[in-house]
């Protein structure tokens, strides 16, 4: 501590130097000290070393000036409070110097002690008290009305010092409001836009009832008709008051809104800019509060986007005002001219209205979208690209298969009438606003523009040669382009070829990386269009004039070592596909590219792109031959299958493929052994995908190489047996194996997991159908292993005999039958339920055997009956719809004859084959399910919900006109019923949005009721000498929930979002069950829609509030104390989704619970857990938003 002393005391000598070089070096010598954290200052140190920066303030060298006011930053940190009250007192004072040079300095000394004010709770005491000694010297700065650079500088540190700290001046926030108002009438326009943006960061942490004190203060204001200059400033602070209180101005529209209206008819540019900025805030902020005022403020917007007295459009000649367009910007520009900010706050208000109002873009197509199209003509460049960003915002709503999307395409001939000439405008903004209006058109139109390319390559062109264009404007040419390539038929482009390669090539040869990246990207898609591989594409276009140029340009590009990454990457896959195009027109040159590549493969950097050309050259219908390249390109892979990179493992995996797929003859056995060598590691449950891509590529060697068949089955098969045992086989990986052992025929399989008795089972099967000799014998086998064996072993018999029966092998076996039978009567469980699966598999092969027999088991079994319509089930599914025609009506008789059973189960199964034996015939079907409707509802009703898959099916149709009738049943009287169609409900809106989409208004109402707890379904059960409650209602609550949180993702345009957050509030409070629910739903909805949950937030936090504090009480059970903590933590993901929302610091209870997270340990350590690690400690969740 001595030392350190020591050393500063020597400095502060050095600074009370005449020479001016000793006190800059000191001082910066100082600065660097203050810096280190180690530094530690005795009380004696701080007070002299505060004094002589104070004093250095005042310093005639104003570099040691500026550098002592750098050193106050770090020493805010290193000082206790008492001398930091005392620079503070210091530099306000000075700031009130008549001094302009040291005014200027203190101001900015005071700003710098503000910025580095600690957040944290440690030093809240020391940020509190000295907020409370600026702020009321502030007061009083402010107060002097006849130095106005001293208000000037008070309300700028007022500023920053509330928009950092304003939580810390709680206290004070009435008495700056008081100040603060009447500044806005100060006769210094400067005076009055540094008050309103004070006033702008006292908004968001003020109390209510001071927002309403400065509202209705503003609104009495404007309602007193003051001169122009002051409406200005009232309207402009009521702009500024909402973009920063959000939601809480929406209570107040009613009384604001003709009040603005009226001001828009004042001859005053300014005023009625500032009057659309007002709109737009309040349409951002407030959309459900604006909707009764969406007409008039659309009205208007229109009207004055056309705003300009100035300059007069002539109609007749629009076409030509393109051209003379740069000449008419000088002719007419005048600096008194402001009618263009009106035209431009009222197009930006009408994109915030497209923007936040997305169920009304069929009325802004037909209103919206003509008026915007009429405006490209705009004269003012800066005005025009806020019009084709607005026309962006329009086109980024529409989404496929809306009605807006055919009113699009019809107005697709305008755009491009439009825009093509301004392609060629000398404004680059111009000509990127047409490029950006474009791409979004082609991105949501695939295909739109195919008929009007030879009217938009001039442009692409021109802004591609074009000297005066910048490096910015050819990547934004290139990127559209691209898009335009990749979205449009070749065809279309390839009579433009000899126009469109050369200045792309151009291109690839620029100096700047991002235009050459951008450039192979475009050479890569236009390869693609001078030789299409796919036949229904492919024409009699001839690539060969064009093959030499891009050919040259391109390998200039892959030969480079020098050159950026991105180029690097794009050059090896342009190559590429020019290869697998164009390869038999390269002709000696390809042997020389494939070397190129070998060594690409051989480098870290580029080894995976090139892995992923190689897959793409190998599958080219061009039969590319690599016999040059291919032994040591499959040892270089084989050591890729040992890279602890999973990603090149899988493009390794597929490359490996598709070179033993497609290059046979090629390979020699030997060439393979660096793979073989390699894949039994890679064969293992914890990686699936890399399993089944791997024994993927063992199936293609044992075809393509039968010489490789013993070094396979020894030293793969082992890890194949031991995958299949495992219970995580399904899907893919099981389809790979059962391919994989069609092509080896394997050993026997020894005992095994009970979970993959299904798939051994259909290995067993696969196995006997490429054996046929060997079948019968299998069969008898299992028979006999299905009578005297061990469970499991009776078990997997049977499922044996069941996949064995489902190729049609077993016929009407009546020895089989009697397994079947006779495994029906077992006493185990797992054995029945073998027994049904292999039912319904045989029954699969052989339908006219075994589904009558099948159908008078389930009549006159009724003990079996679940058992048996499981195979029923199997049979309707599996069975393809011509093979069950014959069978229908029995079927149909039979399940509707048992639609009423008591047991639920027995009802969701018998729903469960109605839906899928309605899929056969729907035609027919369909109408007789809905007239059921007045019998066995719930059953009906669950039938509709099978009957719903997420692929395109002959029924959607049908379902479309019908799915309303069975949607009435939510207002049926039996509570079961409503729950049975909120499931349906919720599984049209997640596979077949587009069935329900149109009723969502007559179908919310009645789920948003299911939501709300009733008290008459809530009962008291007596359970010994405890009473425990029971809610009949939480399955049908639980089932209105889970479709409201599927809305979220397939219907969020329909939703009132307001609304639905005022269920998710109820929610919230519900039970356990619910409550994750809901949780979910905030998250969800906090990126969806964060401008609705800010308008909620006060409301939301409490629940999640008293979720995350809430404790269980001591001597409850362990599930208890389970339950809470993942709760908690739901409730926190919930919050840290909350915290993630932009402007969420404006809450000032999300602040004060953002606080509470930071300060407890206990809720500090769960975020930290929620978050993945983010450490909380010093800077919990993001509180320093707050």
């Amino acid at each position: 501590m001595s030392n350190v002393s020591y050393h500063i005391s020597n400095l502060l000598e050095k600074m009370t130097s005449t020479d001016k070089d000793f006190r800059f070096m000191a001082t910066n010598d100082l600065m660097l000290e203050l810096q280190k954290d180690s530094i530690k200052l005795d009380e004696d140190s701080e007070r002299k070393v505060v004094t002589m920066l104070l004093r250095l303030l005042e310093d005639k060298n104003g570099e040691v000036q500026n550098l002592a006011v750098k050193c106050l930053a770090p020493l805010v940190s290193k000082v206790k409070e008492p001398q930091v009250e005392t620079m503070v007192d210091t530099l306000c004072s000075n700031m009130m110097s008549d001094k302009e040079q040291l005014r200027d300095i203190s101001s900015m000394g005071l700003k710098t002690v503000i910025a580095e004010l600690p957040l944290s709770t440690t030093g809240v005491n020391l940020t509190t008290g000295v907020c409370k000694k600026i702020t009321s010297q502030l007061i009083g700065a402010m107060g002097k009305q006849e130095d106005v650079s001293v208000q000037l500088e008070a309300l700028d540190i007022l500023s920053d010092m509330l928009g950092r700290l304003s939580g810390a001046l709680v206290s004070f926030h009435g008495s700056l409001l008081s100040s603060l108002l009447p500044q806005l009438t100060s006769p210094r326009m400067a005076v009055r836009k540094r008050s309103i943006l004070a006033l702008g960061h006292l908004v968001p942490s003020c109390s209510p009832a001071l927002f309403s004190q400065l509202t209705e203060h503003l609104m009495m204001e404007l309602s007193k008709a003051p001169p122009t200059s002051m409406s200005r400033t009232y309207i402009q602070c009521l702009a500024t008051v909402s973009r920063q209180g959000g939601h809480r101005v929406g209570e107040h529209l009613e009384k604001l809104i003709p009040m603005v209206v009226k001001l828009t008819s004042v001859e005053d540019d300014e005023l009625r800019e500032y009057c659309f900025q007002a709109f737009e805030a309040f349409i951002r902020r407030c959309p459900k509060e604006m909707s009764p005022h969406i007409s008039t403020v659309t009205q208007l917007c229109l009207k004055f986007m056309t705003y300009d007295p100035n300059y007069n459009y002539d109609d007749e000649e629009e076409e030509d005002s393109m051209d003379i367009e740069d000449e008419s910007d000088d002719e007419y520009s005048d600096d008194d001219d402001m009618s263009w900010k009106v035209r431009r706050s009222s197009i930006k208000c009408l994109e915030a209205l497209i923007h936040t109002r997305r169920d009304l873009l069929l009325s802004f197509y037909s209103s919206l979208c003509p008026a915007l199209l009429a405006r490209f003509k705009e004269r003012e460049e800066n005005v025009r690209a806020d019009v084709f960003s607005a026309f962006s915002t329009l086109l980024r709503q529409t989404r496929v298969g809306t009605a807006e999307m055919g009113f699009l395409r019809r107005v697709v001939p305008v755009i491009v009438k439009v825009l093509h000439k301004q392609l060629k405008d000398k404004s680059l903004k111009s000509r990127q606003g047409c490029f950006s209006v474009l791409t979004e058109l082609a991105h949501t139109v695939p295909g739109a523009l195919e008929e009007h390319i030879p009217a938009l390559i001039p442009g692409i062109v021109f802004s591609l040669t074009d000297k005066s264009t910048s490096s910015t404007m050819r990547i934004d040419a290139l990127s559209f382009f691209h898009v335009l390539l990749v979205s449009h038929p070749p065809q279309a482009f390839q009579p433009h070829m000899q126009v469109l390669l050369p200045p792309v090539v151009a291109c690839v040869e620029d100096s700047f990386y991002k235009i050459t990246s951008e450039a192979l990207l475009v050479t890569q898609q236009l390869v693609k269009v001078m030789r299409p591989l796919d036949k229904n594409t492919a024409g009699g276009f001839d690539p060969k004039p064009f093959v030499k140029e891009v050919f040259s340009s391109t390998l200039k590009r892959l030969k480079a070592t020098d050159i950026d990454q991105e180029v690097k990457e794009r050059a090896i896959s342009c190559m590429g596909h020019m290869v697998c195009h164009l390869g038999d027109h390269l002709g000696a040159e390809l042997k020389g590219v494939l070397s190129i590549f070998l060594e690409r493969l051989k480098n870290e950097i580029t080894r995976l792109t090139t892995v992923r050309t190689f897959t793409l050259i190998t599958s080219s219908p061009l039969k590319i031959d690599l016999s040059s390249i291919l032994p040591e390109a499959l040892s270089v892979l084989g050591s890729f299958l040992r890279k602890n990179q999973r990603t090149l493992k899988l493009g390794t995996l597929a490359c490996l493929t598709a070179l033993v797929t497609h290059q046979t003859s090629s390979i020699k056995p030997a060439a393979l052994e660096p793979v073989l060598s390699e894949l039994p590691l890679l064969v293992d449950e914890s990686d699936m995908h890399v399993s089944q891509l791997s024994i993927t590529l063992l199936t293609c060697m044992t075809k393509a190489c039968p010489s490789s068949l013993a070094k396979i089955s020894s030293s793969v098969l082992p890890g194949v047996f031991k995958l299949v045992h495992s219970p995580l086989l399904q899907g893919g990986a099981l389809a790979a194996i059962l391919d994989f052992l069609q092509a080896l025929v394997p050993q026997c399989l020894s005992d095994i997991h009970r979970q993959s008795y299904h798939s051994v089972a259909r290995c067993v099967a696969a196995l006997c159908s490429v054996c046929s000799k060997d079948t019968p014998g299998t069969v008898s086998s299992l028979i006999q292993q299905s009578h005297n064996s061990p469970e499991s072993a009776r078990v997997l018999a049977v499922l044996c005999l069941g996949e064995v029966g489902r190729s049609g092998s077993l016929g009407g076996s009546k020895e089989v039958q009697a397994v079947i039978l006779e495994a029906f009567s077992s006493s185990s469980e797992e054995v029945k339920t073998a027994a049904s699966c292999a039912l319904g598999s045989m029954a699969v092969g052989s339908l006219n055997d075994y589904l009558p027999f099948m159908l008078k088991e389930i009549a006159s079994q009724p003990k079996r009956q679940y058992l048996l319509l499981h195979s029923l089930k199997e049979v309707i599914s599996a069975c393809p719809a011509p093979s069950l025609f014959p069978h229908l009506e029995s079927i149909w008789a039979l399940l509707f004859q048992n639609a009423q059973c008591p047991e639920e189960g027995t009802r969701n199964l018998i729903a469960e084959c109605l839906g899928k034996l309605t899929l056969v015939n729907p035609d027919q079907l369909l109408p007789r399910l809905k007239k059921q409707l007045t019998g066995a509802r719930s059953t009906v009703v669950t039938a509709v919900k099978f009957t719903i898959i997420d692929q395109p099916t002959a029924i959607d149709t049908l379902l479309k006109d019908s799915i309303g009738d069975f949607l009435a049943t939510l207002k049926d009287e039996d509570i079961n019923v409503r729950r049975v169609a909120l499931v349906m409900f919720n599984s049209a809106a997640h596979n077949k949005p587009s069935l329900i989409r149109g009723l969502l208004p007559k179908v919310l109402p009645h789920l948003y009721q299911e939501t709300q707890i009733r008290k008459d379904l809530i009962r008291e059960v007596e359970m010994g000498p405890f009473k425990h409650k029971v809610d009949d209602g939480l399955d049908v609550r639980k089932a209105a929930f889970e479709c409201m949180y599927t809305l979220l993702d397939s219907c969020l345009e329909g939703l009132d979002v307001l609304q639905f957050l005022d269920h998710v509030e109820e929610g919230l409070k519900d039970h356990y069950d619910i409550r994750m629910l809901t949780f979910l739903m905030l998250a969800r909805l906090a990126s969806l829609c964060p401008a609705g949950v800010l308008q909620r937030l006060d409301r939301l936090v409490e629940p999640l509030k008293a979720t995350c504090t809430t404790k269980v009480k001591a001597g409850s059970v362990k599930q208890e104390f389970e339950k809470q903590e993942e709760l908690r933590r739901s409730a926190m993901r919930a919050v840290a989704a909350l915290l993630a929302v932009p402007e969420v610091e404006r809450s000032p209870s999300m602040a004060e619970f953002a606080n509470l997270i930071h300060t407890n340990a206990d809720m500090a350590s769960i975020y930290q857990s929620v978050q993945g690690g983010d450490a909380p400690g010093g800077s919990a969740p993001n509180t320093n938003k707050f």
